[in-house]
C-alpha cells in the first residue's frame, strides 16, 4: 500500500460497529500496543456521520513521536457521499483537506497544508465510495467464501480513489483482546495491481462492520481490534520504528570508501516486487531467488533515465515551491549563481545550515512549515530543497531511501531511512542531501516521488527484509563478472516499490 498515511486512511476508514454509538478499538504493532482508534457513528434525518480518530505513538531514536489522523465522513443512508472531513497531525501544524457537495453535483475541497491553504472543484470520481457506502458495498456482494469483486474507496486525505479487489476468505472465530471469541467473516483487501505481498486481512460481522485488521505498516505487523475504551486507552508501550529499520552494513563504509562507486550485493527476503529503482546514479540487476546486484556512484547510467514530468515542476500541498516565503528563501540561498549546477550547490549549502534544530519529532513537515519553524531531519530538509529548487526553475524530486551512518540511536555502522533530493541538470538527474551535507555511494535510492508524505512511507515498507551481504568499492569493480547475463531489474516508477 502507498504506506503510512495511506495504511492509516485507509484503515481508519472503518464503519462503527453500531449506530449512535462510540466504538474502540486498540491498535497493536508487531504485538505490541502503539494507539487507539475510537469511533462513532450517527444515523440523522436520512444521514449518515462516521467519524474516526487513530491516535498512534511511535518512537524514533529514543523520540517519543505522536500521530493523529481524524476522518469524518457524511453520506445518505444509501452510502452517497455527501462531505468528508481528513485532519492529520505530523508535526506543529495541522493538515486539513475537507469537500461538500454542492448543488450542481461538484464537491467544493479545502486543503491546507502547513498552513497555506487552497480550494478547489471536484469532480466525484464514479463509483468511489466512504466508509458508509463501503460498509454497504460488502454487504451486497455477501461473504460466500470464494467471492471476488472490487470496491472504489476515496482517500479523503488526497482526494484519489483506491481501486481495492476484495477476496471473501470465508468465516473464522477470532479471539478478541478481552477474549470474547466472535465468528466473523474474514475477507482480504489489496490495492489493484499493488504487489502479491500488498493486502490487508479483515475480519467484519454480518453488516459489514470491521471487528478486526491486519495490514503491513514499515514492515511491521499492524493490527486493530475491537475492544472496550479502557483497552483501547490503555498505556502504550515503546517501539522504536528507526531502530528497527535499521539495515546492519557489511563492512565499515568510511569516507574513501563512499566517494567513489560502490556495488553492492543485497538480498531481499520473502517475496514481493524489486524495491530498488533505477537511476542516473543507480544501476540494479536482480541475480534471482531475491538477490540484486545495486551499483551506486555518480554517473553511473548518464543520461538513460527519462527526464523530469510535470509534477517535478510545480507546486503542490506539501511542495509550496509558489509560496513567496520559498522563493524569497531560494533567491536568498542561490545569489548570483550563473548555472542550475552552481545554484543547487548552494541551495544546498545554506539549507545544511538554515534548518539549525534536529527534530526527531516531527514526522512530516512541509517546506513551508520548515521555512518557518527551521527544525526537522532529513524529510524536511529533502522536502524544503525541492520546494526551493523548483521555485527557481529547477525540476527537482524527492528520492526516498537508506544512508550509512556510523552512529544513530545506540547503533554503529548501519543504514538508516532517508530522503533527499534530486534535480534535473545537463539532461540528468543529480542527488544533493542538505541533511548530510553531501551525496555519496552510501545513498541506496528505493523510490522517488514529488514529496508527498505517503511516498516516504511507501518505500519504507521494505526495510525489514533487506539484508546488505557486501559492499565492493570501484576500484575492485573489475575484478568481478558484470551480472550481464541476469535479467534487467524493473526500473520502478513514482512512490516505487
Amino acid at each position: 500500500m502507498r504506506r503510512f498515511l495511506v495504511v492509516l486512511a485507509v484503515l481508519c476508514a472503518i464503519p462503527a460497529v453500531s449506530m449512535a454509538e462510540e466504538r474502540w478499538m486498540t491498535v497493536l504493532l508487531d504485538g505490541r500496543k502503539v494507539g487507539s482508534l475510537r469511533i462513532d457513528r450517527q444515523l440523522d434525518a436520512g444521514k449518515v456521520v462516521t467519524w474516526q480518530v487513530l491516535d498512534f505513538r511511535m518512537t524514533r531514536a529514543r523520540t517519543p513521536l505522536t500521530l493523529r489522523t481524524e476522518l469524518r465522513s457524511t453520506e445518505s443512508d444509501a452510502g452517497a457521499p455527501l462531505a468528508f472531513y481528513a485532519s492529520t497531525r505530523m508535526s506543529s501544524q495541522e493538515n486539513l483537506a475537507t469537500g461538500e457537495v454542492r448543488d450542481d453535483g461538484l464537491f467544493q475541497v479545502a486543503n491546507t497544508v502547513g498552513g497555506q491553504s487552497k480550494i478547489n472543484l471536484l469532480i466525484w470520481p464514479t463509483g468511489a465510495t466512504l466508509a458508509e457506502g463501503q460498509r454497504l458495498a460488502m454487504v451486497a456482494e455477501g461473504f460466500k467464501a470464494g467471492t471476488s469483486y472490487r470496491l472504489r474507496n476515496f482517500d479523503s486525505v488526497r482526494q484519489q480513489v483506491a481501486n481495492v479487489d476484495v477476496d471473501v476468505i470465508g468465516d473464522e472465530i477470532v479471539v478478541m483482546p478481552d477474549d470474547r471469541r466472535e465468528t466473523l467473516h474474514h475477507l482480504r483487501q489489496s490495492i489493484a495491481k499493488g504487489g502479491s505481498d500488498h493486502f490487508v486481512d479483515i475480519w467484519v460481522d454480518d453488516e459489514g462492520f470491521i471487528r478486526r485488521s491486519i495490514a503491513p505498516l514499515l514492515g511491521f505487523r499492524l493490527e486493530m481490534a475491537d475492544c472496550s475504551a479502557a483497552c483501547a486507552q490503555a498505556p502504550d508501550q515503546d517501539i522504536d520504528l528507526l531502530r528497527a529499520a535499521m539495515i546492519s552494513s557489511p563492512r565499515p563504509m568510511v569516507s574513501a570508501l563512499r566517494i567513489a562507486p560502490v556495488r553492492y550485493t543485497i538480498t531481499v527476503r520473502g517475496a514481493g516486487p524489486n524495491p530498488f529503482i533505477e537511476t542516473d546514479e543507480q544501476a540494479v540487476r536482480s541475480l534471482g531467488d531475491g538477490v540484486y546486484i545495486v551499483d551506486v556512484g555518480f554517473g553511473m547510467r548518464h543520461g538513460d533515465e527519462p527526464g523530469p514530468l510535470p509534477e517535478d515542476t510545480q507546486p503542490n500541498a506539501w511542495v509550496q515551491s509558489e509560496s513567496p516565503e520559498v522563493v524569497a528563501l531560494a533567491r536568498r540561498a542561490a545569489g548570483n549563481a550563473q548555472t542550475d549546477l552552481q545554484r543547487m550547490r548552494r541551495l544546498r549549502s545554506f539549507l545544511s545550515d538554515y534548518i539549525d534544530a534536529k527534530g526527531m519529532d516531527v514526522g512530516y513537515a512541509s517546506a513551508l512549515e520548515t521555512v518557518q519553524t527551521r527544525r526537522g531531519d532529513c524529510t524536511e530538509h529533502a522536502v524544503l530543497l525541492t520546494a526551493m529548487a523548483r521555485s527557481l526553475g529547477i525540476p527537482a524530486r524527492v528520492v526516498t531511501g537508506i544512508v550509512y551512518t556510523d552512529r544513530m540511536g545506540g547503533a554503529t555502522r548501519v543504514f538508516v531511512p532517508h530522503a533527499w533530493t534530486q534535480a534535473w541538470i545537463g539532461n540528468r538527474w543529480i542527488s544533493f542531501d542538505s541533511a548530510q551535507r553531501r551525496f555519496d555511494s552510501s545513498h541506496i535510492a528505493l523510490g522517488t516521488g514529488s514529496g508527498e508524505p505517503w511516498r516516504f512511507f511507501s518505500a519504507m515498507n521494505a526495510l525489514t527484509k533487506i539484508r546488505i551481504d557486501r559492499a565492493i568499492p570501484s576500484s575492485n569493480l573489475m575484478d568481478l563478472p558484470a551480472p550481464n547475463d541476469a535479467p534487467a531489474a524493473s526500473p520502478g516508477g513514482r512512490g516505487a516499490p
